[in-house]
């Protein structure tokens, strides 16, 4: 008798022939019955006091909505960095065990540091489809390592990959909103060469969300889905839409104090800080890095009210966002049965220090030592603050306010870095009771709460691997009980900023510990949280052996969660895998292909002399962009123009142009060397068929962030280099001849490059030494 493949799990009968036989269709997945939408909103870096139920005056009546028949949550905590509170949303873990101790920027060797979600931590989105539900992405993702983010890289841990159907945003930790840097269609690199007038990300994040529900709805009617959107807004460069900033001027003329302290009033009359809260004094509450308005000229004032301006403006379209995805749900007749969660992933930020920026990636992630004369604040004017041309960020004293009533910043372990807010709102609740929520919820408990409330089980494995147990645990029950239970005890970290709640205490270390100190040593303070919500009153002096029995305790969650190491020699950041220094090799791109991803391109230029080598062959009426890096933040172009060579530096907003000769038909060698010199600054040499045509001598170097857009060859992508060309010529592409050959050839790393590449066996001998 033929042996029988292929039929071991079919229930039916098959015979030869179909008239003998019996068909029989597996079960299809179905979410259980009356299983909710759920619908996750991340605004990044919002302080708690931005929305209107935390005490804003900001108008935000969409969500103020969703407050009033629903639920505000006012001691929900966050990690104090974004990709760490990403992977504990999405995963139910400790951020460290979700593998992101810090943002996704650094690859040194460690379980709690590899910036990539762990093969045998199930995504929120990954139980849900497995049980029944469409899963959908759109915005910011900064849960892959950015070595992994270019176009050959390892998509193990990108979204589609990590439980979602679809995903349209940027993979990065942030990006313009006007010209976004780079934009990822599901797996793909969203293949666009520029942006239409009026183009706005918030409005097409949006967009795409509504999209993929209708197009969902167009062919099931009964499907639940998961939306996860995170906002790219209100992460720097902070930018809004002209119409949307018109509505608040005027708004901050008062300033940050009277701000501050009108905040906190209505704090007060809402509930939402307990009466025993004060607001922390100057001394406390980093008044040694906020000027006093009373003590500013007019133009600073000016400056100072434009830059909150555009910060409300962009809180404001987040509302928006929240108000057109609720009259879709209204639309469908879903709005009843779609859980809403609006929250940020950490405090407010003072990136922009005391007077804010116009040249945000002056001044954000560098990492060397600066010269005293380094590049602060490129003079732009007020109404372009929030515009495409200029990469902004509000100074501290506007983070303060955002973070009203709490001490301190994003990164920091004081209440100001992790205290945010939270706001869920389910209008067909069974059994629901809402108002205000006064229990300790951390960002971990996210995931299990909506799997609890949607009737979903967790994945019990990954990949062939038992699933990791989460930390989180649910907090359904505080939906319809008041006096239900909240978290009992977290721990917090973040660049070796320490810090732990148990019950109502809570112990911290705003400074990293030295190896002499021992993990569990350095100076420690203490707070009673029920008492002195804000933090104004250290009771270590008087509590000795409190202050050490927490710090042990911090000590054995560090164990349990895969803190350890902390970074007491920089290795953490300086320390990456040998595997990289491929990405730092000579190579040919295409022309009018995407732009090569911004980390890939970082490793060609940044740090280092470079140059392009072109073989170009022009007509007679050859004119448009050979290459462009970057964007008005910071980068640098070469293109024909008039007929001329055309060299052009963007020095963080400051632009620097050198024209050459006319470009004479035929073919053409063509070099452009980028040398370092002393004081981080670089020289651009352009030379065509071995003739200097143009130098522009002694610019401020771009690292960092910046060149943020990666690089184009024959075109101008995106956010432009050279403001005027954009408006005379747009993407400008490259016409009248062909680009025949572009080279990028790395030079040795500067001196200043404190990346230190380490192959496998190396780690191993130098922790054997």
């Amino acid at each position: 008798m033929a042996e029988r493949r292929g039929y071991e799990r079919f229930a039916g009968r098959a015979a030869e022939f179909a008239s003998e036989s019996r068909p029989s269709w597996p079960a299809r997945l179905h979410a259980p019955a009356g299983a909710p939408n759920v619908v996750v909103m991340l605004v990044d870096d919002l302080g708690f006091s931005d929305l209107g139920p935390f005490g804003s005056e900001i108008p935000t009546p969409n969500i103020d909505r969703l407050a009033a028949g629903g639920w505000v949550f006012t001691n929900y905590r966050t990690a104090p960095m974004c990709s760490p509170a990403r992977a504990a949303l999405l995963t139910g873990l400790n951020p460290h065990r979700a593998g992101f101790g810090f943002v996704a920027h650094i690859d040194p060797g460690y379980p709690g540091y590899a910036c990539e979600l762990p093969e045998d931590a199930p995504t929120l989105a990954e139980s849900l489809r497995a049980g029944g539900y469409a899963t959908f992405m759109v915005g910011k993702w900064h849960l892959t390592v950015e070595s992994r983010l270019h176009d050959g890289g390892d998509r193990a841990s990108w979204p589609l990959q990590r439980g979602f159907d679809r995903y349209f945003g940027s993979m990065d930790g942030f990006t313009a909103l006007h010209h976004p840097h780079r934009l990822v269609r599901d797996n793909s690199v969203d293949d666009v060469a520029e942006f239409p007038e009026g183009y706005f990300l918030t409005d097409e994040l949006t967009e795409e969300a509504l999209g993929m529900i209708d197009e969902l709805r167009a062919n099931d009617a009964a499907k639940p889905f998961f939306l996860y959107f995170a906002h790219t807004s209100v992460h720097g460069p902070i930018q809004a839409k002209a119409e949307d900033i018109a509505r608040h001027a005027g708004r901050y003329e008062q300033g940050w104090n009277a701000l501050r302290e009108a905040r906190f009033a209505r704090q007060r009359e809402l509930g939402v800080v307990p009466p025993s809260a004060v607001l922390p004094p100057d001394e406390l509450a980093d008044g040694e890095r906020i000027p006093h308005w009373d003590t500013l000229t007019d133009a600073e004032r000016a400056l100072f009210a434009r830059h909150m301006e555009v910060y409300a403006a962009a809180v404001d379209e987040v509302d928006q966002s929240v108000g057109r995805l609720v009259q879709r749900l209204e639309e469908l007749g879903e709005l009843d049965r779609t859980i809403i969660v609006v929250a940020s992933d950490n405090g407010g930020t003072a990136e922009g220090g005391p007077s804010g920026t116009r040249s945000y990636f002056a001044q954000f992630g560098l990492s060397a030592e600066l010269p005293a004369d380094w590049v602060a604040d490129v003079p732009r004017e007020l109404d372009e603050i929030g515009g495409p041309r200029v990469f902004g960020q509000y100074p501290t004293g506007w983070a303060r306010v955002s973070n009203t009533p709490f001490r301190s910043f994003k990164s920091s372990t004081y209440e100001g870095g992790v205290h945010a807010p939270l706001v869920v709102s389910w209008p067909g609740a069974p059994g629901a009771v809402s108002g205000l929520r006064e229990q300790f919820v951390f960002v971990a408990d996210l995931a299990p709460t909506i799997l609890e409330l949607t009737g979903v089980a967790p994945l019990a494995e990954r990949g062939g691997r038992p699933a990791q147990q989460p930390d989180g645990r649910s907090m359904a029950e505080l939906l319809s009980d008041p006096g239900g239970a909240g978290r009992e005890a977290q721990y917090f970290e973040c660049v070796g900023r320490r810090g732990l709640v148990v019950g109502d205490w809570k112990a911290l270390s705003s400074a990293p510990p030295t190896r002499q100190d021992g993990a569990a040593g350095g100076r420690w303070e203490l707070y009673d949280l029920a008492a002195d919500p804000t933090e104004t009153r250290d009771l270590a002096d008087g509590e000795p052996a409190l202050v050490r029995e927490l710090a042990e305790r911090w000590r054995t969650e560090a164990w349990r969660n895969t803190v350890f190491p902390l970074d007491d020699d920089g290795s953490l950041q300086d320390v990456r895998p040998a595997g990289e220094s491929a990405l730092s090799e000579p190579v040919v791109l295409p022309p009018f292909r995407p732009p090569l991803e911004r980390f890939r391109a970082s490793r060609l230029t940044v740090l280092r002399s470079f140059a392009v080598e072109v073989e170009l062959l022009a007509d007679a009426d050859a004119a448009g962009v050979v290459v462009a890096h970057g964007d008005q933040g910071g980068g640098y172009l070469l293109a024909v123009d008039e007929g001329r060579w055309l060299l052009s530096y963007n020095a963080y907003g400051e632009l620097h142009r050198e024209r050459g000769g006319r470009v004479a038909p035929g073919p053409h060698g063509v070099l452009l060397r980028v040398d370092e010199l002393d004081g981080l600054r670089w020289r651009l040499t352009l030379e065509v068929d071995g003739v200097a045509e143009a130098v522009i001598p002694a610019v401020p170097m771009l690292f960092g962030m910046a060149p943020f857009t990666g690089i184009s060859v024959g075109y101008d992508y995106g956010g432009p280099v050279d403001w005027g060309l954009h408006e005379a010529h747009g993407a400008y592409r490259f016409r009248g001849g062909s680009i025949e050959r572009l080279r990028y050839v790395p030079g040795a790393p500067s001196r200043h490059d404190r990346r230190v590449l380490l192959a496998i066996d190396e780690a191993v001998a130098a922790i054997a030494d």
